[in-house]
C-alpha cells in the first residue's frame, strides 16, 4: 500500500478515535448517571410516601403490608427507630445506620447511602426517610434497590455503545481507506507524471476532472508538460537555425578566404568585392553573436540601459533612414503619421533605436507588397507609436508566443528569410527595460500591427 495512502487514512483514523473515544465515555457516562439518578429519584419518592403512610412502629399489620408493597414493587425496605435499631427490614442482613446518620434523620433530614449485606455479598442503594409523629422523631424508613439490578441495565447500554463504536470504527476505516484512494489516487498520479516529464516523456497528460486544488494542481502539470515540450521544440528550431545562420556565413567566408589566398581572382575589383564579402558576412555573424549576448544579458538582469529625455520621433526618423535602403530594394512604401508637438520620454536612445530597426526590418522582411505605415501620437500621459505592415500575417494561436525566445512562425518560411528567433524576444525585453509595453494583433494574409508605450517624461 502507498506510504501517502498509510499516513492519510493513519491522521483520519487517529482524528476518528481523539473524537470517539472521549464521546464514548462521556455518552456511557450520561446514560449511567440517568439511570442512577432515576433509581434514587424512585427510591426517594417511595421512602417519603411510606414514612408519611407508616401510623406507627408498633403496628405489626402496617409493617407486613410494607413489606408486601416492598415484594411486589421489587424493592427492600428497612426500618428503623429512633435509635438506629432495625425494626423489621426484608429479611436482609444490612450494614448499621452510623451516628451521623441517625443525627440527620432525627433533624428531619433524607439520607441516600450504600448498604451491604455481608451474607449475600450485595449491595443496595438505599434512600431513608425520618418518620415524624406527634411527639417526635420515631424512626426511619428505608427503601432499598439491589446495585446490581441497577447495574444489569447500565451494562447493556454500555455493550450497546461499545457495539456501536466497534460498527462506526469499521465504517470509518473503510471510509478513510476509500477517501484516502481518492485523494492520493490524484496525486500518485501527478507524481508520475512529473518522473515521467523528467525522463523527457512530454506527451504525458494528467486526467483530473475535479475543480478543486488537486484538479487545478493536474492541469498546471499539463501546463508545464506542453510548455517545457514547446520550449524544446523551439530551442530545437533555434539551435538549428542558429547553425544555419553560422553556417552560412562562415562558408562564404572560407570559399572567398581561400579565392584570396590562391590569387584565383582577374582583377583588383573582383578582389575587393571578395573583400566586401568576407566583411559582411562577418558583420552578420557578430550581429547574431550580439544578439544572443543581449538577451542572455537581459534575462540575467544584467543589461545596462543609458536613459536620457529624448522626442521619439527623433530615434524613428534615424530608423527610417537605416532600414530605406532595404525598403526601397523591395519596392514596399514606408509611410509616416507624426503627431505635432509629441512630448519627450526617458528612454534608451541607442536601445530604442534598436526596437524599431527590429520591428521595421521584420514589417520589411515579411511584407511582399503594399506599405508599411508608422503612427505617433499621446495620450493620458503615454506616447504611442504603431508599426502596421500588410505582410503574410501571424496566425492567432500563434500570436501568445510571438515575443517568446527561439520562437519563430512559419519555421519554413522564416528559415528561408533569415533571422533566428531572437529579435522580437529581443525587442520585448527592451520595452520592458524602458518602463514601455508592447502588444501585437494580427490577420493572415492582411499584416500585422506592434503597437508600443511608452510614459512621457515629467
Amino acid at each position: 500500500m502507498n506510504k501517502i495512502v498509510l499516513k492519510l487514512g493513519g491522521t483520519i483514523m487517529a482524528l476518528f478515535l481523539v473524537v470517539l473515544l472521549p464521546l464514548g465515555y462521556v455518552a456511557n457516562q450520561i446514560f449511567t448517571n440517568f439511570y442512577y439518578n432515576q433509581v434514587q429519584e424512585e427510591i426517594s419518592d417511595l421512602s417519603q410516601k411510606y414514612a408519611l403512610t407508616l401510623p406507627s412502629l408498633n403496628n405489626d399489620m402496617s409493617v407486613q403490608m410494607f413489606q408486601t408493597l416492598a415484594e411486589l414493587t421489587n424493592k427492600e425496605i428497612y426500618i428503623v427507630d429512633a435509635e438506629g435499631k432495625v425494626v423489621t427490614d426484608s429479611g436482609l442482613q444490612l450494614t448499621n445506620l452510623s451516628r451521623e446518620d441517625i443525627q440527620l434523620l432525627s433533624e428531619g433530614q433524607s439520607v441516600q447511602k450504600t448498604f451491604h449485606n455481608a451474607e449475600a455479598n450485595n449491595n443496595y442503594l438505599g434512600s431513608g426517610h425520618p418518620i415524624v409523629q406527634s411527639d417526635g422523631f420515631q424512626g426511619a424508613f428505608f427503601v432499598l434497590a439491589p446495585i446490581n439490578d441497577i447495574q444489569e441495565p447500565v451494562e447493556k447500554i454500555r455493550d450497546l455503545l461499545i457495539l456501536s463504536a466497534v460498527g462506526a470504527l469499521f465504517l470509518a476505516l473503510g471510509f478513510t481507506f476509500l477517501l484516502s484512494k481518492t485523494i492520493s489516487g490524484p496525486l500518485l498520479e501527478i507524481e508520475q507524471a512529473t518522473r515521467d516529464i523528467a525522463k523527457g516523456n512530454l506527451d504525458i497528460r494528467v486526467d483530473i476532472p475535479s475543480n478543486d486544488e488537486i484538479g487545478s494542481l493536474g492541469k498546471a502539470i499539463n501546463d508545464l508538460a506542453i510548455e517545457i515540450n514547446r520550449y524544446r521544440s523551439n530551442r530545437s528550431e533555434f539551435f538549428a537555425n542558429v547553425s544555419h545562420e553560422l553556417r552560412t556565413p562562415i562558408t562564404y567566408m572560407k570559399g572567398y578566404a581561400q579565392v584570396l589566398k590562391q590569387n584565383l581572382y582577374q582583377t583588383e575589383e573582383e578582389r575587393l568585392h571578395y573583400l566586401t564579402i568576407i566583411e559582411s558576412e562577418t558583420e552578420r555573424m557578430v550581429g547574431l553573436i550580439n544578439d544572443l549576448f543581449d538577451l542572455s544579458k537581459m534575462e540575467e538582469g544584467k543589461f545596462d540601459l543609458h536613459m536620457t529625455t529624448l522626442h521619439l520621433t527623433d530615434v524613428l526618423e534615424s530608423a527610417f533612414f537605416k532600414v530605406k535602403m532595404e525598403f526601397e530594394q523591395k519596392g514596399i512604401l514606408l509611410n509616416s503619421y507624426f503627431e505635432e508637438n509629441v512630448p519627450a520620454i526617458e528612454a534608451d536612445g541607442d536601445r530604442l533605436e534598436q526596437i524599431f530597426i527590429n520591428l521595421l526590418g521584420n514589417a520589411a522582411r515579411y511584407t511582399e507588397r503594399g506599405a508599411v505605415n508608422v503612427q505617433v501620437w499621446h495620450e493620458d500621459n503615454q506616447v504611442n507609436v504603431v508599426i502596421e505592415d500588410t505582410g503574410i500575417g501571424i496566425p492567432e494561436e500563434e500570436l501568445s508566443f510571438v515575443f517568446d525566445r527561439f520562437h519563430r512562425v512559419e519555421k519554413s518560411r522564416s528559415r528561408e528569410l533569415g533571422g533566428t528567433g531572437l529579435g522580437l524576444a529581443i525587442v520585448k525585453h527592451l520595452v520592458d527595460l524602458q518602463n514601455g509595453s508592447i502588444s501585437v494583433s494580427s490577420q493572415v494574409g492582411k499584416g500585422t500591427r506592434f503597437q508600443l508605450s511608452f510614459p512621457q517624461a515629467e
